[in-house]
């Protein structure tokens, strides 16, 4: 059977404020610890006192402990097997146990059960063996009960009948039979049938060789004595024979049957085999006793069953080897990792076990007076570290709890080891120790100072006595030979066992650094469940005395002897009356009244018996053993008599009859004090426990008043504070006074809480309440009041509050009772209840009506306001309708509400479906169900978007009405518009679908335009090809800034085309085609303006200069250098190598760079069959408008090149060819261009161009805007071959004449940002003064030296004749082909010139319309000046007064 472990024991952990005092904390921990028996304490963690003990000096011899020796009920069977196996070794038949179905017989259990049903002859007569074999645990059916009866039968009822002494029945007979045949009848009658047939059933080994005793000599005679030889063995081994007196049966008396007359081998008796009871089948082979001598040896008393001593005497280092060893090699594992949970069911199976034999070692009550305590001692042979010397005075260190103050074995003068000194014990797996209670009932501590746990258990004091009964109980054969037994600890029992028969068993595991205190009287036992290392030592507190005076009558009782002497201890305790405790005085003093009473009466008892003589006898001057009863072996200290007859012997007053045969007058009555020297002791003792027995006295008085006699709570408090003042100890007494003032404090407390209204768990508005009273409790409550011993002046006003109460209770049933109840009545009840602190059984009901009536009002308002009432509002309602307790009232507005509900979800859900509809629904079907919806009062978001929905279509219905009916064309952004709105709307729409696929229309014309107009992964859109590039020119100016344009009044204002959102905004916003053209043509003028600026520029950067390794070009923004290419539109230089043209031979058509090529320029007719689909789609889009202007644009271009390359042919043809193009640095000092048109060597970098570029030089303002306006048209037209072809192969100086008479070209203009961004920073500084680099300081306008000056920017408010009269001055035109320009510049026209003179003249330019250079000086503007700001001369400041005008 597996061991279930017993319950835990309690654990206490104190804190070091507790820790401090362990006597006030034992005290305090007491009434919990005591129930249990045992109880764990953990120190404060950090509390680690050092081990002090020698190891070196430390060796002991342990005990040696057979684990299945020490269980009660496992003992017995050894001890039965044993008197077996003696009996039948005596009979020449060592005993072999049988065995039953593979298990060994257990012989004690069938001779007891045998026993219980009435013995051998009942059970075979009434046939219980198998009832017998089913209670040892057989199963049934396999005839067991048979072999049971075989093996009793044979091994068992021999014993039996030689335990009732019926196999001594020949005793009663006479010797020699005078009749022989009355003894052979005897003998037949007595001796059972035996059959010869009969297998021997011989026993097994015996513990050495027997021998039968055969007949020798002469033949048998029958009806005489026959002559026998004994045979002897000599110590050879060789057989003599001896001559004997004649061998007869002492039961028949007659010596026929030679060959089965047996002769005793101790006292040389025979018998007959069939003559002995029970008879013998056979003779038996070894030695064999006679019935007699077989008594005389089974009746000799066995020896006290007690541990031996090992042989070896042990270090500690060499037990624990020992010790780890053992138990690695048991669990065949290392010992740390053996669960403590398995280690504890093998001990106890173990422990149950008879079979196996298991044995043990342990160091156990060895001296730490001899060896050295494990806690550190003042002036010991451990050195104590500074910060370990706390540990010396420690009240925890075992070498100090016994003799502290608290403890009553201070008074003990003696030291006694193991109570007042502590003893120690070294441990092994499974050595354990058996149960018992501490000497006199004291008090004990254990602490575990290292190595594995230590197992415990145990029983409260309380429960001593009925352990003790059980275990005499299961083992009453050790009792009756030890009736002291469970004072030797050596017998131990299961305590699942003693827990079957109802004995609280507890346990725990004592780690190493803990305490283990064990309480009065408590029964301990446990084992260990490996090396370790522990200390104990006991100790007596105030509360332990009555228990002592009760132990040593106990003693008394059991002849145990005394370790110390009580009456002793507390005459010393007297003695030092006025330094006790006040306390232990009082203790010390009804203990010691109980002893002069007693003591007395002992002594009236003994003169009345005849003892005379008295004398004063110095006991404690005696050893305890001198002085001990002769009978129950107390130690004597009051007195004791004794007898001339035996010296040195005597007896206590209760044994005076057990001292000696003597007459009683002959004794002597030996006292240590007189009656008369006690009582002064005693008196001395009560005066100092009078404090303590007044105070005592007065609580008792008040606890026990009654009626007016009844003291207020003051008086309570005051008598409690007394206590803690003198320190009174924590008995029973102090501790109900306690609880009286603790409950009449907190029945003081409730009730002014529920007189003072202190309502901390009412809630007024139906919440829970928590830890109210009923009425029924308050009622209780005030009997309580009047039942406690405390008068509390909160009584009477607690009843009153009982009365109110009651008459609500009243009123609020009267109320519940009505049909109807108004909502103010109810709520005028709830309140008055806010005033109750208790639980109201009628609050319930009234909140209940409460939530009634505000629901139907809830219900009512929602109703009224159908425009609030949405589905949640009502499922919200239905909700809390649900909660609430049936009423009719409830039930009707609740089906009122599921009814709309209903109706309102099914409404909803259609209104839900017909907008999900695909194909939506026509908008007459949306209009008839939302005007079925709309009669429903409730507000349904479905229903409303439906009509939503309606609505919005009908307004786009009318929309599209409108335009279909104005005969507008809709622009493409409306369209979409329409599109995106009517697919918004949930309703069938059917000029939807021809605005869908007129929208595809336009898409897909976009598409096609896309693919014709634009380059493969181009980054333009297609409005940016078809448009002007009004983002042309920006070449980047950081003082750019925008133009404002003037705003003439009257006129709307425009808006500005800074980017492609304001273009394709203005052409959205344009009415008409007209509109649209103005606005493209505002794009074009700027293009072509911003595009002669970047040419401009960017023939500029060409110009001979110094600072030629500064100049950046093409995409690389690296200088010039190498084979180059030249743009004709924009007139910037590229590497080739950076830019290849993938269209040809330069030769053959003008080359652009890749900024300048942004579309395919597909031809003129496949612009105009895009520009017809579009048309056909009638829809008017921004790209439509700029494709128009494009075609246009286009066409007026062609006829206008047309008749320009028609002129120029006819000028070529009478003038000759002219110089090709040069692009050329000039080196510094030249004036002429080297022969060579396509190479410049200069010092810096050398160049050259792989294409011919169009002459700029001489070319006039008309044909170049031309050619530029050809080259940015997004359509190939043959014409700008032509005249590129033209241009190219013109003479250098000829300046063509165009006839501007049919369609004039448009002015190139110079206007708007862009021209302020078409030069460099550098550029600036060039045009608000001229260096005179080159000239010499007396040079004048109109001399030969010409002024070198750096290019200056364009101005921003340049008009379209100031751009024309200031052409011959552009830095475009070739300063070697010009001498005049240079004589013109160095004029000033101011018209008080001052002709300034020097190294360097600063010269600035007009930014109005004459664009002249004047001297700065002349006209009052600083260098600073005019660099950062815009100069305009006086005349033209004038005419632009005028032309404002």
């Amino acid at each position: 059977m597996s061991f279930k472990p017993p319950p835990e024991c309690p654990v206490f952990e104190p804190s070091w404020e507790e820790f401090g005092d362990p006597f006030a904390f034992i005290n305090k921990i007491r009434p919990i610890a005591e129930k249990t028996g045992i109880c764990k304490v953990r120190p404060p963690p950090g509390w680690q006192p050092p081990f002090a003990c020698d190891v070196d000096r430390l060796h002991f011899v342990p005990r040696i402990q057979r684990l299945n020796e020490l269980e009660a009920q496992t003992r017995v069977k050894l001890n039965f097997l044993d008197q077996i196996a003696k009996f039948w070794d005596l009979q020449g038949c060592p005993l072999k146990i049988p065995h039953v179905e593979r298990k060994i017989l257990d012989l004690y259990r069938l001779n007891k059960l045998v026993a219980d049903e009435g013995g051998f002859d009942l059970v075979c007569r009434d046939r219980r063996w198998t009832k017998i074999a089913l209670q040892m645990g057989f199963a049934p059916g396999k005839a067991i009960g048979s072999h049971l009866r075989a093996h009793y039968e044979k091994v068992l009822y021999p014993y039996n009948l030689f335990q009732s002494g019926a196999n001594l029945l020949y005793m009663l007979k006479p010797t020699l039979a005078a009749d022989s045949q009355a003894s052979k009848d005897l003998m037949a009658h007595d001796a059972p049938p035996r059959d010869p047939q009969q297998p021997e059933r011989g026993c097994p080994n015996a513990y050495g060789a027997k021998h039968l005793k055969s007949e020798v000599g002469l033949p048998p005679q029958s009806n005489t004595a026959s002559c026998q030889t004994k045979t002897s063995h000599s110590a050879s081994g060789r057989v003599h024979p001896v001559q004997v007196d004649l061998v007869v049966c002492l039961v028949c008396g007659s010596g026929a049957d030679e060959d089965r007359l047996l002769l005793c081998d101790g006292c040389d008796d025979s018998y007959h085999t069939f003559c002995l009871i029970p008879s013998l089948q056979d003779v038996p082979k070894g030695d064999w006793r006679c019935p007699k001598c077989l008594a005389q040896e089974c009746s000799k008393p066995q020896e006290a069953f007690g541990f031996e001593q090992a042989y070896r005497d042990y270090s500690l280092r060499a037990f624990g080897q020992m010790a780890d060893a053992f138990k690695s090699d048991y669990f065949n594992m290392p010992v740390h990792m053996v669960p403590t949970e398995l280690v504890e069911k093998e001990f106890w199976r173990l422990v149950g076990a008879i079979e196996e034999d298991v044995t043990v070692e342990y160091g156990a009550d060895i001296a730490s007076k001899e060896f050295g305590s494990g806690f550190p001692i003042p002036n010991g042979r451990f050195k104590v570290s500074p910060a370990d010397e706390k540990y010396l005075k420690c009240g925890w260190n075992l070498n100090n709890m016994a003799m502290m103050d608290p403890s009553v074995l201070t008074h003990v003068t003696a030291d006694i080891c193991g109570m007042t000194l502590p003893w120690l014990y070294v441990g092994m797996c499974f050595s354990s120790f058996c149960w018992h209670i501490e000497d006199h009932w004291s008090y004990s501590i254990n602490y575990l100072h290292w190595g594995e746990p230590k197992t415990w258990y145990g029983a409260p004091g309380s429960a001593a006595e009925q352990l003790e009964a059980v275990m005499k109980k299961l083992a009453p054969e050790l009792f009756d030979s030890q009736p002291d037994l469970l004072h030797q600890l050596v017998t131990i029992m299961n305590p699942n066992t003693l827990m079957a028969h109802g004995v609280p068993i507890y346990r725990t595991n004592q780690c190493a650094g803990e305490f283990v205190v064990t309480f009065p009287r408590a029964y301990h036992s446990g084992f260990n469940q490996g090396f370790n290392f522990a200390e104990a030592v006991n100790f007596c507190t105030t509360d332990w005395m009555p228990l002592g005076r009760q132990c040593v009558d106990h003693y008394r009782l059991l002849n145990r002897y005394n370790v110390f002497s009580h009456d002793e201890m507390v005459c010393n305790m007297a003695s030092k009356a006025g330094t006790l405790d006040v306390v232990l005085a009082s203790a010390v003093h009804r203990d010691m009244a109980l002893m002069i009473r007693e003591e007395k009466a002992l002594r009236d008892a003994v003169k009345k018996l005849g003892v005379s003589r008295c004398q004063e006898a110095k006991y404690d001057h005696l050893q305890d053993d001198e002085r001990q009863c002769v009978k129950c072996r107390t130690t004597c200290y009051l007195s004791a008599v004794t007898c001339p007859c035996s010296p040195g012997v005597l007896a206590c007053l209760h044994h005076i009859h057990d001292l000696c045969p003597c007459p009683v007058s002959n004794y002597t009555l030996n006292y240590r004090f007189t009656l008369d020297d006690l009582y002064p002791m005693m008196t001395a003792v009560k005066h100092r426990a009078e404090l303590y027995d007044d105070w005592a006295s007065r609580v008792a008085e008040t606890l026990d008043a009654r009626l007016e006699k009844k003291k207020g709570l003051s008086v309570f408090r005051s008598l409690v504070s007394e206590s803690d003042s003198n320190i009174f100890p924590d008995n029973d007494l102090l501790f109900r006074l306690q609880l009286v003032t603790k409950d009449a404090e907190k029945c003081s407390s409730v009730a002014q809480q529920l007189l003072g209204g202190k309502r901390q768990t009412r809630f007024r508005c139906g919440g829970k309440s928590q830890s109210l009273l009923t009425v029924e409790e308050l009622r209780s409550f005030v009997r309580q009041l009047y039942n406690l011993p405390c008068s509390l002046t909160q009584a009477p006003l607690l009843k009153k509050l009982l009365n109110d109460i009651e008459d609500f209770q009243q009123h609020s049933e009267k109320v519940l009772s009505e049909a109807v109840s108004s909502v103010v009545e109810i709520q005028g009840l709830l309140d008055v209840s806010f005033d109750f602190d208790v639980e109201l059984p009628e609050l319930p009901c009234l909140r209940v009506k409460l939530e009634h009536a505000r629901w139907l009002e809830g219900v009512q308002q929602a109703t009224g306001r159908p425009s609030t009432l949405t589905l949640e509002a009502m499922r919200r309602l239905i909700d809390q309708g649900l909660g609430l307790a049936p009423h009719p009232s409830v039930e009707k507005a609740m089906a009122r509400l599921q009814e709309l509900l209903s109706v309102a979800e099914h409404w909803e859900d259609k209104a839900g479906s017909l907008l999900r509809a695909s194909p939506p629904h026509p908008i007459e079907t949306l209009s008839a169900a939302a005007e079925k919806a709309s009669a429903i009062p409730a507000q349904l978001p479905n229903c409303l978007l439906l009509k939503a929905s309606i609505r919005t279509a009908r307004e786009w219905l009318q929309e599209a009405e409108e335009q279909q009916a104005g005969g507008t064309v809709p622009t493409a952004d409306a369209l979409a518009d329409m599109v995106l709105r009517g697919q918004a709307i949930q309703v069938h729409l059917e000029p939807l679908e021809r605005f869908r696929s007129l929208s595809a229309e336009v898409q897909e014309w976009k598409e096609s335009a896309a693919s014709m107009l634009l380059k493969k992964d181009s980054p333009f859109t297609l409005l940016e090809i078809l448009c002007p590039r009004f983002e042309v020119g920006s070449v980047g100016s950081p003082k750019r800034k925008p133009k404002k344009a003037s705003q003439q009044p009257g006129k709307k204002k425009t808006v500005p085309l800074d980017s492609l959102a304001d273009i394709e905004k203005a052409l959205s916003e344009s009415k008409d085609s007209s509109s649209a053209a103005a606005t493209l043509e505002e794009l074009r003028l700027r293009e072509m303006d911003a595009l002669a600026a970047l040419r401009a520029h960017n023939e500029s950067k060409l110009l001979p200069s110094g600072d030629c390794m500064e100049l950046t070009v093409c995409l690389c923004h690296k200088t010039p250098m190498g084979a180059m290419l030249q743009c004709e539109l924009c007139r910037d230089a590229f590497h080739s190598v950076c830019v290849r043209d993938p269209g040809g031979s330069p030769a053959e058509r003008p080359w652009l760079c890749p900024p300048c090529r942004r579309s395919e320029a597909p031809p003129m007719a496949e612009v105009l069959s895009l520009l017809a689909a579009l048309e056909r789609t009638r829809v008017r889009l921004p790209e439509a408008d700029a494709l128009h202007f494009l075609v246009e644009r286009a066409v007026s271009w062609q006829h206008r090149a047309r008749q320009t390359s028609d002129e120029l042919r006819l000028q070529e043809m009478q003038e000759g060819p002219g110089t090709p193009p040069v692009l050329t640095r000039w080196a510094s000092g030249s004036t002429t261009a080297d022969s060579n048109w396509n190479k410049t060597s200069l010092p810096q970098t050398v160049f050259y161009t792989e294409q011919k570029c169009i002459p700029l030089q001489g070319l006039s303002r008309e044909l170049e805007e031309l050619m530029v306006e050809g080259l940015l048209l997004p359509v190939s037209l043959p014409e700008t071959q032509d005249l590129y072809h033209v241009l190219l192969q013109r003479p250098l100086n000829q300046a063509p004449k165009i006839n501007n008479s049919i369609n004039p070209p448009r002015p190139f203009t110079n206007t708007g940002d862009e021209d302020g961004s078409a030069l460099s920073a550098s550029e600036k500084t060039g045009k608000r003064h001229l260096a005179r680099e080159g000239v010499k300081a007396e040079g004048r306008p109109g001399k030969d030296k010409k002024p070198h000056y750096k290019r200056q920017k364009m101005n921003k408010d340049k008009s379209l004749e100031r751009r024309a009269a200031s052409t011959s001055s552009s830095p475009r035109s070739d300063f070697s082909q010009s001498d005049d320009s240079d004589e013109e510049m160095s004029e000033c026209p101011a018209e008080s010139c001052q002709q300034p003179e020097g190294d360097e003249v600063d010269w600035v330019q007009c930014d109005g319309r004459c664009n002249q250079w004047f001297h700065q000086v002349c006209v009052g503007v600083t260098t600073e000046l005019a660099e950062k700001e815009d100069y305009v001369c006086v005349g033209c400041t004038i005419d632009d007064g005028h032309l404002r005008q």
